[in-house]
């Protein structure tokens, strides 16, 4: 067996997802897979899907509600890439055949104006950079078997990147209270869950301003015209085939979710 470094991490995390077959928690056989170092390959990932043809598009935030770090017994929130290839077309029906484990959760998603690059970044500049807020589900999809990992190994993965799904209003930051934007989750008609904005580090603008100053530590910028998905407002729920999910927001409509 070889040893681990962030050359075979990535290689293990892609062909897990390119073959829908999980796995134990790299930190089980790489107990010193720090997190700096995971983000390393988190990057070296990012890497391999651009030289593959797919397009960075934006970031993701994880695990940035109390309800999703006490389920995955994780304490911090962190920050993980998107690219075209993870863009659910509204309607499409989620896309079995290339999960694992598919789990959505609603969320509040920005688009972005202008460009916004940290560390210091206030929540209040983050959001005056915004263009237009929209609801979303995300379909997380870790490669970890049982969804059991470390902060360092969901950091490696992508933070269980899946697929997104955006609802077709769009509106000004300005016209909203984000921090009491509510939500309800259904499944096959049947509400499961329930969340405000203020489930997302307090507001999602805190969440957004996170996201640049993690960024800007790493070398990075959220740019214009980037789609920022600020975090699971609730706990995520299991999709399985044929199961119909929707998040209905107060102002930002409905987002509808197949089962596949």
């Amino acid at each position: 067996m070889s040893t681990w470094d962030i050359d075979r991490a990535a290689t293990v995390l892609l062909e897990a997802e390119d073959t829908r077959t999980d796995r134990a928690a790299i930190t089980e056989e790489w107990p010193g897979l720090d997190l700096t170092t995971a983000y390393a390959v988190q990057d070296e990932t990012l890497r391999r899907r651009l030289e593959r043809g797919e397009k960075l598009t934006g970031v993701k935030l994880g695990l940035t509600s109390r309800a999703k770090q006490q389920r995955m017994n994780v304490a911090s929130p962190l920050t993980a890439w998107l690219t075209d290839a993870m863009v659910l077309p509204a309607g499409d029906p989620v896309a079995q055949d290339r999960l694992i484990h598919p789990r959505a959760e609603p969320e509040i998603v920005f688009v972005m104006r202008d460009r916004v690059a940290g560390p210091g970044v206030t929540a209040a500049a983050a959001l005056a950079a915004v263009g237009s807020v929209h609801a979303g589900i995300e379909v997380i999809d870790s490669r970890y078997r049982d969804f059991k990992f470390t902060l360092p190994d969901v950091v490696a993965d992508n933070a269980s990147s899946g697929c997104y799904v955006t609802g077709p209003v769009g509106r000004p930051p300005e016209a909203l209270d984000l921090a009491l934007e509510a939500c309800l989750v259904e499944v096959d008609g049947q509400v499961v869950d329930s969340a405000t904005g203020a489930a997302v580090q307090g507001h999602p603008a805190e969440a957004l301003a996170l996201a640049a100053n993690d960024l800007g530590r790493r070398g990075h910028a959220i740019e214009p015209g980037w789609v920022v998905l600020t975090g699971g407002m609730t706990d995520a729920v299991f999709v399985p085939p044929g199961a119909k999910v929707a998040a209905h927001f107060t102002n930002l409509g409905s987002v509808f979710l197949a089962g596949g």
